[in-house]
């Protein structure tokens, strides 16, 4: 066999396309953001109205991607879609905020999720307890405060990111059964879960829930904007609820970010213009389906309080303890873990890709631009193992969500603008599926997610000024990397 292949090798089907999708969005999200959620807009109503609306951009977005999908069916997705509608330079900004924050970050916010959850069933993972640490004294508490440590939770996190990269430079296929086999047991996992939710619980709190209806009000908050447990409950409007609405929608949107990763790898899917964007609408319809019903499952089985701040720290954790009894934690940490470990094997697969496509542009490392004997990216696979590992150590795992949230949906709302560009810059190319809905539906989710962005900015100025950065730091690294590739 020669030392390096020539091509992709396409091998997955419709079945393990709809899988990468799915699989892919569902983490340790659903499991946990309802809380934030419920503290932004504390009502039922409200609280799903938010999976609804992001719901409703995701299925949107993923619909107006398929028009994309089978204009360019090649390895690197929205880079190349960007690329594509605008410029080089719009194609690299998204590829560097990729590696450096999107992709990378959700790699390690989604292992640390593991970590959290293994130590629930193995109390040694815990973030508690440190491995190694600079010391800088004890706090009010007699505890000892760390400038920077290494928990063995940030260990095991490293160790999952470091064996599904190593996997997945054996080739597609071995990342195609995992992926395929863990995102079947988690989508059945949380299908139970729900209908079990409506079965078997002993007092259903639906109707007490839903008696606050659609009336926002928001949980008090201290100084520096911390929610105050045991606080008041404020009732809440105008410009005050959409910016809640916008805080809110940062779980939710990264609960349901990430549909997109099956257009990075393209050129190892049968059939693409056609079953990209089938399974880009089949994988966020599924998905969109369970977090709305996992919430009125939580709904049914908790008070309203209990969401925002549940016992066990987890909602679904207070959840499944309301259903299964004491063995309730255990069942959601193994839950996690299933589904944390399958989410990470789809993002780690898929988001080499991006930097081998761009690479073969010549805007990244050469060596990413290179296929191994298995037809896999391996040099691109190992440095995204090694910026993701880095960003596990970083330990804020709140303010990454934060940043990943305005970036992504910053560059969704660019690449959709993108099929307006497309459509007079190219009226005559082959478009086997056309945007649904089009002009309207796009219009509204670029108009949702501006909206989202600007609010976001208001209300977490700190983390959106942040992720903005990271993306403007990309225009100088642009023209070093075009003026290098000029030179070679």
């Amino acid at each position: 066999m020669a030392e390096h292949a020539s091509s992709f090798k396409p091998s997955l089907s419709l079945l393990d396309a709809t899988m990468v999708v799915a699989g892919s969005m569902i983490g340790s999200g659903i499991f946990i953001v309802s809380s934030d959620i419920t503290r932004n807009v504390g009502s039922a109503g409200w609280m799903i109205a938010v999976w609804l609306i992001t719901g409703f951009m995701t299925i949107t977005a993923a619909v107006s991607y398929g028009e994309l999908s089978g204009m360019f069916p090649k390895a690197g997705g929205q880079y190349v879609y960007l690329k594509e509608a605008f410029n080089p330079l719009a194609g690299f900004l998204y590829g560097w905020s990729f590696f450096s924050v999107i992709q990378t970050a959700t790699i390690a916010a989604v292992a640390v999720a593991f970590s959290r959850f293994t130590a629930k069933l193995i109390p040694w993972f815990s973030e508690s307890h440190k491995l190694w640490g600079i010391e800088k004294g004890l706090n009010a508490q007699g505890i000892m405060e760390y400038s920077f440590s290494i928990s063995a939770a940030q260990l095991l996190a490293i160790a999952l990111i470091v064996f599904l990269t190593y996997t997945n430079t054996k080739g597609i296929k071995g990342g195609k059964i995992i992926q395929t086999s863990f995102t079947t047991v988690k989508l059945l996992s949380l299908f139970g879960l729900i209908i079990l939710g409506f079965l078997l619980v002993k007092e259903s709190l639906w109707a007490e829930n839903w008696q606050t209806g659609m009336n926002a009000t928001q949980l008090e908050q201290d100084a520096q904007g911390n929610f105050i447990q045991g606080g008041e409950w404020l009732p809440i409007g105008g410009t005050a609820l959409i910016g809640a609405i916008a805080a809110a929608m940062v779980g939710s949107i990264f609960s349901s970010d990430s549909w997109n990763n099956v257009t990075f790898i393209a050129g190892e899917i049968k059939n693409p213009k056609r079953n990209i964007g089938l399974s880009l609408f089949l994988g966020t319809l599924i998905v969109t389906v369970i977090y709305v019903t996992a919430n009125l499952m939580y709904l049914n089985v908790l008070p309203l309080s209990h969401i925002a701040y549940p016992e066990g720290e987890r909602v679904a954790t207070a959840a499944a303890t309301s259903i299964f009894g004491e063995n309730g934690a255990y069942v959601i940490a193994v839950m996690i873990m299933i589904s944390t470990f399958g989410c990470n094997n789809g993002l780690i697969l898929a988001g080499a890709r991006v930097y081998y496509t761009m690479a073969k542009d010549g805007l990244f490392f050469k060596q990413t631009g290179v296929l191994n004997k298995n037809a896999v990216p391996e040099f691109a696979l190992w440095i995204q193992c090694g910026m993701a590992s880095i960003l596990c150590l970083s330990g804020g795992y709140g303010d990454l969500l934060d940043m990943i949230s305005f970036v992504v949906v910053l560059f969704y709302a660019l690449t959709i603008l993108g099929i307006f560009v497309l459509r007079k810059k190219r009226p005559d190319a082959e478009r086997p599926y056309k945007a649904f809905g089009f002009p309207v539906l796009p219009i509204i989710y670029i108009i949702l997610a501006l909206t989202f962005c600007i609010f976001l900015i208001k209300m977490k100025p700190q983390y959106a000024g942040i992720g903005l950065a990271i993306v403007l730091i990309g225009v100088p690294l642009y023209y070093i990397a075009v003026r290098k590739s000029k030179v070679a």
